[in-house]
């Protein structure tokens, strides 16, 4: 597949005059049709729900547009449990699925009613201890252990992880739960990250519809839903074919109708907790190319950096690059295209073919939309960017401001240290 931006030169040469670079800008439109895309996948299952990952890309205005379909929030810290409150997302509509949990989050949790989904069995004795009575529905996140194979090899490692309930405490813990009044059950596990294949959900719904069969007939709890998670990716490289989330959904529905309905079990929901295949490809982060430099290798620096987008830098992640007006132009060039932070993996790309990039151009890094912005931070004393969205009548809006010195400053306050630093700013 080729990977075109969703905005031109013309436009970004517009877009700055009100909000310089760099900044992230979202595509409204593209957000829009994927998530009917995902409702349509899942239609047949009458209880399906799309809990968006909050972590992904935590802004309400973005929230808000998948909230007009339907979706919830997965929510996994206590701010974020504000945020969906802030939002007037409470309940059943949020998910809250942590690890490591303070009480203090479970308790809110609990304040709000969201649904609870353990992520280990230790955590049933500290939540009866933190909200005293347990609440009527409960999930558990399951951890099989191994690798998670698939047809084209080892696609992650869920025994070297440190989320979940092992088969044993899964059934154990179902039985706890049980006699401690909980009616209803839920069974969650994320086994793969970001997985560019069609086979991935269909496999785990396989896996986990064969334990909940095994767990209503020796527990007797009565499962009310199955949360397959995330894991649903993006084709970061051009050359990638995406996943077709219709073929995902059908999938799903033949493993549904064979391992579930035969059983009496044919109302179990499917809940989802989709983050970067809801937002990933309708996000990128657009940044001016200021300086150049030659030495051992050819450097293009630009004004964004690592604290806009860290991928690169933590995973060697590939985002895409497009330099924006020279989109047809040979690939000639051999660049490392980078940032200003004082670590040498503060780079966007390394030895990265593209057009020639002369200085004022802008660059177009693709595939921003979640895990972007919201892992951003201030090394170097770097400030976030801004967040846009680009509407569908092609107006843009600011959703996010750009962060300033004084915010920055701000955990100072009430020390004599801040009263000088507010004459600076």
């Amino acid at each position: 597949m080729s990977k075109k931006p969703f905005v031109t030169k013309e436009m970004i040469e517009e877009i700055v005059k009100e909000y310089p670079t760099p900044f992230h800008i979202y595509d409204e439109k593209g957000i829009r049709e994927n998530v009917k895309a995902v409702k349509e996948a899942f239609a047949w299952n009458e209880g399906f729900k799309e809990y968006f990952a909050v972590k992904a890309t935590p802004n309400p205005y973005l929230i808000q547009i998948l909230r007009e379909y339907g979706c919830g929030c997965d929510c996994s810290s206590l701010t974020e449990l504000m945020l969906s409150k802030a939002m007037g997302i409470v309940g059943e509509d949020i998910m809250f699925s942590s690890n490591v949990t303070p009480a203090e989050d479970y308790a809110y949790a609990q304040e709000l009613g969201a649904i609870i989904n353990l992520d280990d069995f230790t955590h049933i004795e500290f939540l009866e201890k933190t909200i005293g009575k347990l609440p009527e529905t409960i999930s558990c996140r399951f951890n099989p252990g191994g690798v998670f194979m698939m047809s084209n090899g080892i696609m992650d490692n869920p025994g070297d992880s440190k989320y979940g309930f092992t088969v044993e405490q899964m059934f154990e813990g179902f039985r706890i739960l049980k006699e401690k009044g909980v009616k209803n059950f839920g069974i969650h596990a994320f086994l793969a990250s970001n997985t560019v294949t069609n086979e991935y959900y269909p496999m785990l719904a396989k896996q986990l519809f064969e334990m909940a069969v095994q767990l209503e007939k020796e527990t007797g709890a009565d499962i009310k839903f199955i949360n397959l998670s995330g894991g649903v990716g993006i084709p970061y490289q051009p050359d990638q074919i995406e996943n077709d989330i219709r073929e995902i959904g059908e999938g799903v529905r033949k493993v549904y109708e064979e391992v579930l309905v035969p059983v009496g079990m044919g109302d179990v929901a499917i809940y989802a907790e989709m983050g970067r295949f809801m937002m990933g490809p309708y996000g990128a982060l657009v940044t001016k190319a200021i300086h150049e430099k030659h030495i051992y290798k050819e450097y293009i620096g630009v004004d964004a950096c690592a604290v806009d987008l860290i991928r690169p830098a933590m995973y060697g992640s590939y985002h895409h690059l497009t330099v924006l007006g020279k989109e047809d132009e040979p690939c000639e060039y051999k660049y490392d295209v980078v940032g200003s932070l004082c670590e040498n993996n503060d780079k966007f790309a390394v030895d990265r073919m593209l057009p020639k990039i002369d200085k004022e151009d802008y660059l177009f890094i693709h595939d921003t939309g979640a895990h972007g912005y919201s892992m951003g931070y201030n090394y170097n004393g770097k400030l976030k960017s801004a967040e846009l969205l680009l509407k569908e009548d092609g107006s843009v809006k600011l959703i996010r401001r750009a962060e300033t010195p004084a915010d920055y400053f701000a955990t100072f306050d009430g020390l004599d240290i801040y009263k000088e630093l507010k004459k600076e700013f």
